[in-house]
């Protein structure tokens, strides 16, 4: 495992001899902009081994994507090599269609502190609501990005993190919206967590669970998802979204294309460089 061979996969080739925030900045915008979100192991018979080595040699070698257990341990390695005070944090996602948060934490992400200030990192959420750069553990504070304005809240040890929603423009008639479902008011909440430290070997059920279990979205759908320079795009099933964040005032363009198999795999090479080894059953 070679921090070089790293930047190579995320095409990173600039300065990083200080851990600073403009440095961890851009190493995250490269590995967003180059590692997909994606399930698509569960998809084509392989299993999804949770240690280092095997995550390294299937995102960094093998050049493919992961979820966020994946994603964003691999990150926690190249900052903890690049000298950064880095941190594995567990958080429970809000589930739209339950109006309500997991009771288990079923999602990981990074806590990284700079010269006394705290941020967090999370390279492993994918589709709209994945940050586009380290956002400051403040509470109640506004944090316009590209993607829309994210902020935490922080009620008595537990914060909870969010993002106020911005409409979508759909040329076709008709067209739904994949990321979504409607809710009162325009704030997204996104998942609570605390700022107890982790370890990776605390997910090792987790990584097995969401590989059996039936109920789970990761189960029920392939998704592939990678930020853009301006957007993102999103391969659900055979579906294809193509997101253009303020494509006008406050909305964004969305462009929605069914494939078939065929056009699948095409879309998995052409777009998010991934060719797989085994057959995807989307």
């Amino acid at each position: 495992m070679n921090i070089q061979e790293y930047f190579g996969r995320i095409s990173y080739n600039k300065p990083h001899k200080d851990a600073d925030l403009q440095t961890l900045t851009a190493i995250f915008q490269h590995h967003i902009q180059t590692i997909p979100f994606e399930n698509l192991s569960m998809h084509c018979g392989e299993a999804i081994e949770l240690d280092l080595q095997s995550t390294y040699n299937k995102i960094v070698r093998k050049k493919r994507g992961g979820w966020c257990l994946e994603i964003n341990h691999l990150l926690f390695w190249a900052l903890q090599e690049l000298g950064y005070d880095v941190w594995i944090l567990g958080a429970h996602s809000y589930e739209p269609a339950e109006k309500g948060y997991t009771a288990e934490i079923n999602h990981i992400l990074l806590k990284v502190v700079i010269k006394g200030d705290s941020y967090i990192v999370d390279a492993g959420f994918g589709g709209p609501y994945q940050m586009w750069q380290p956002l400051m553990l403040i509470s109640g504070k506004d944090q316009p990005q590209v993607p829309g304005i994210f902020r935490f809240m922080e009620d008595n040890g537990t914060w909870y993190f969010e993002k106020v929603k911005r409409k979508h423009y759909i040329p076709e008639p008709g067209g739904a919206d994949f990321s979504d479902t409607p809710e009162l008011g325009n704030i997204r909440k996104i998942y609570r967590f605390t700022l107890e430290p982790r370890h990776i070997d605390d997910f090792q059920e987790l990584n097995a669970y969401l590989q059996v279990s039936p109920d789970n979205i990761l189960r029920k759908k392939s998704i592939c998802s990678l930020q853009t320079t301006n957007g993102l795009l999103a391969l659900v099933g055979w579906t294809f979204t193509e997101m253009k964040y303020n494509y006008t005032e406050d909305m964004d363009l969305v462009n929605i294309t069914t494939l078939t198999d065929e056009e699948v795999e095409k879309t998995l090479k052409d777009k998010f460089n991934i060719v797989l080894e085994n057959k995807l059953v989307p």
